[in-house]
């Protein structure tokens, strides 16, 4: 039986979630890798006390995580259950719904049913009463917004869920969903949306900007580019890499010679800074006042170790930032 370490705060730092009670550790623990049936239970477990004994509180799903869609719930479930029960009240907890998860035309997108469903099933298979944070994974175009924010006060009103969070959304429905929300009086504290040295989408669609306006939280997933922003293609791509083993995300025709030379200097100026490459991707983004936690993604405990130190990363200097940007952005 799995007990947690008694120093299992003394390493994390936590912000407030925008201008919420809400705090928030500044890493955070994804579950959309590594986590279906199709990894091993004991290294899952493994990341999650790793995670858990350095302070990292928040650990973030969604139903159709896996693979199989459900599997990533359904086996942090069992952890929870075996393990992690009796520090319930110290975890947050996080689940989505908004892409596919089952056939026919209720199993998709922003419509109540489908959240509410969703929903349901998500507790069932992790095993629990509620969930700290329910998100809406991504904007429909289809559904009335006033519907899918419906739907996530009501989940709150029935008390399978404390909070709610949009994915993937832009600037302009962002601040379209939040006025709806405020008149439902739903605590909407967090955006979630995909943020790195290498993707620069937030800060071109408003949804930043937004964030910032309206003091709500931000948490950044895929910080490190699926692995770009590391050191793990320094010298190429590794026959035991993402990109060979699991293609979905991480296509090897983005690593070309010109995003790999990137990589390569990127990770020079990180030398210079005496740290790795990650380490000084996720500082460069906790850097900046709108990000309240990065979303991280582990398949070895060390990895874990490593990301955190981004904790106490000296701040980039207008010197270095000004280099990152060259870099990247050209």
């Amino acid at each position: 039986m799995y007990t947690a370490s008694k120093e299992r705060y003394t390493t994390m730092e936590y912000d407030h979630c925008g201008n919420s009670g809400l705090m928030l550790p500044k890493v955070s623990l994804g579950l959309w890798h590594n986590f279906g049936d199709t990894a091993n239970f004991k290294n899952m477990r493994k990341l999650c006390f790793t995670a858990f004994d350095s302070g990292i509180t928040q650990f973030d799903l969604a139903n159709n995580y896996g693979p199989e869609s459900g599997s990533a719930e359904k086996n942090f479930g069992r952890i929870l259950k075996e393990d992690l029960c009796a520090y319930r009240d110290e975890l947050i907890i996080t689940t989505k719904a908004g892409y596919e998860m089952w056939d026919g035309p209720y199993g998709n997108w922003g419509s109540r049913k489908y959240l509410l469903a969703s929903l349901d099933q998500s507790l069932k298979r992790m095993g629990l009463d509620y969930v700290d944070i329910f998100y809406h994974h991504r904007m429909d175009p289809d559904t009335p917004l006033e519907e899918t924010m419906g739907a996530l006060a009501s989940a709150v009103q029935s008390g399978k869920a404390i909070y709610v969070g949009l994915s993937n959304y832009d600037g302009e429905t962002l601040k379209k969903a939040a006025a709806i929300l405020k008149d439902l009086h739903c605590p909407f504290v967090i955006n979630q949306n995909r943020y790195s040295i290498f993707d620069r989408t937030v800060e071109k669609n408003g949804l930043k900007k937004a964030t910032a306006e309206l003091q709500k939280g931000l948490i950044t997933f895929s910080p490190l580019a699926q692995g770009q922003l590391t050191d793990r293609y320094l010298h190429g791509i590794p026959e035991d890499s993402r990109i060979r083993t699991d293609g979905r995300f991480l296509k090897e025709s983005t690593l070309d010679e010109h995003r790999l030379d990137q990589i390569r200097k990127l990770n020079e100026l990180a030398a210079q800074r005496g740290e790795k490459l990650a380490e000084m991707a996720l500082a460069w983004l906790l850097q900046q006042k709108e990000v309240t936690s990065v979303l991280i993604g582990a398949s070895k405990t060390q990895q874990i170790l490593d990301n955190i130190k981004a904790i106490s990363s000296a701040p980039l200097t207008e010197e270095e930032l000004k280099l990152i940007d060259e870099i990247s952005l050209n």
